[in-house]
């Protein structure tokens, strides 16, 4: 795993021809850390196919040998895990470093809360400002016991006890609180009952099913759900190919959108209709995108997408969407900034929580690039003029990877050049990025290369 304590590395995009060819993306990031960590909960061995091998995934990997599950790469490049069943997990012998990764430190959390005893977890500058109490108060609820720093920031201490089933009402819709609790209750005797505002991501479920548990989901009236989890089922091994992560494909379906006279296939994307919004959004805009043979694989609709270069239009982007398309949303701001007209994007709290407060940096970097826009508490309100922004900016990325890959995309179209400041965090989603962005013709180096 990449150490971030060696010199930062920028990385410019530069204006490209229009971009061409057809592309797999790495493995969705949410079902990688799932599959890992179902896995190794498990009896039997899970092969698993198409495994993201960023360093957040590799973090989730890590703690599970820790945790006692053995996790080895085959010659072939696929995974093995074999877990020792549910309520089996050994104690560590040393820290958790969950370095970048917020849905490694969250769902872990939940996992080991039901175990008999303390499991200490750390992570990276950036993790250690990011908000855990939305996790702690549920498990601690359930009879957990956690010891942080003020705010429940990392690092923190878990010590787990045998929990009883709650029934909680999440105050913001999000799929990692709800994975916690549905970990925690793995081996919680009774009913666990989790409500949520909003449908959220819900590869949990999926994979549960996927490994023979039963988990019933209901749809409420009040646009909600309610996700019932009763304790102590075994879990089985089942064999897991994993799609193309939607989030790495908006980058480059963004990329094309905002290239005219670009035409570039994305294969094997998960198309979760509770992931799908940024492909939505972007067809709203103006975009041709094309689905191209829907199928589905492990319980997760995937399909190829190809995208077509064209003018977008600024829309008013449904604030009851922003759950399906959260992390997607700072490159959604790149392809605004082309937009002609404005573009209304709101509901996004969550992003002042995120690796930084993505609001904020995104708009910094914004208007060093000389784009014209209102920032809100909790969003962005963008107004286009149909032409390329004049770039030129030089970005801070504050260690999160989804800033430094959207405005690299914006570089791409822009007048000037962008450069962000570090392209090192990349690799803790999208291994490879630069070069499979250079395979299509994208003009992305890093600033000792010409």
């Amino acid at each position: 795993m990449t150490s971030l304590s060696s010199a930062p590395r920028p990385v410019t995009g530069r204006h490209s021809p229009p971009l061409t060819g057809t592309v797999t993306v790495p493995g969705d990031k949410s079902i990688s850390h799932r599959a890992l960590i179902f896995g190794g909960l498990a009896t039997g061995t899970t092969h698993i196919s198409g495994l993201l091998e960023g360093e957040d995934v590799l973090r989730t990997a890590a703690a599970l040998r820790q945790l006692g599950a053995e996790v080895v790469k085959d010659t072939n490049g696929s995974w093995q895990v074999t877990g020792n069943g549910v309520g089996a997990l050994a104690e560590p012998d040393d820290v958790l470093d969950m370095g970048n990764s917020g849905t490694a430190a969250r769902l872990l959390m939940g996992l080991v809360s039901n175990s008999a005893f303390t499991t200490f977890f750390m992570g990276d500058a950036s993790l250690h400002k990011r908000p855990m109490s939305r996790v702690s108060i549920p498990l601690e609820k359930m009879g957990a016991l956690i010891i942080s720093r003020s705010g429940g920031r990392f690092p923190l201490a878990v010590t787990g006890r045998t929990l009883m089933p709650i029934e909680y009402e999440l105050p913001v819709a999000s799929a990692q609180v709800k994975s916690a609790i549905l970990l925690a209750a793995l081996d919680t005797p009774g009913l666990t009952r989790v409500t949520e505002p909003k449908p959220t991501r819900d590869h949990t479920e999926n994979m549960l099913r996927h490994f023979g548990a039963d988990v019933t989901v209901t749809d409420l009236e009040t646009g909600g759900r309610l996700i019932e989890y009763q304790g102590q089922q075994e879990l089985t091994a089942a064999d897991i190919v994993v799609p193309g992560d939607p989030s790495s494909a908006a980058f480059i379906a963004v990329a094309a959108a905002v290239l005219p006279d670009s035409d570039v296939t994305i294969t094997n994307v998960g198309l979760n209709p509770l992931r799908d919004g940024i492909f939505i959004t972007l067809e709203e805009m103006g975009a041709n995108i094309e689905i191209m043979n829907p199928r589905e694989q492990g319980g997760e609709k995937v399909g190829d997408i190809r995208i077509k270069g064209g003018e977008l239009q600024g829309i008013e982007v449904p604030p009851e969407r922003a759950p399906t398309m959260i992390d997607e949303f700072p490159v959604l701001f790149v392809a605004a900034s082309f937009a002609k007209g404005t573009t209304v994007m709101r509901g996004l709290h969550e992003l002042r929580v995120k690796e930084s407060d993505r609001i904020a940096a995104m708009a910094a970097g914004l208007k060093t690039c000389g784009v014209n826009f209102e920032e809100l508490d909790d969003g962005l309100i963008i107004k286009g003029d149909g032409s390329a922004p004049k770039g030129g900016g030089h970005i801070e990325t504050h260690l999160d990877h989804r800033i430094a890959m959207s405005f690299l995309i914006m570089g791409l179209a822009t007048q000037e050049p962008v450069t962000v400041d570090d392209g090192r965090v990349m690799e803790t989603s999208f291994p490879g990025f630069v070069d499979l962005m250079g395979t299509l013709g994208g003009q992305i180096t890093p600033d000792n290369q010409p």
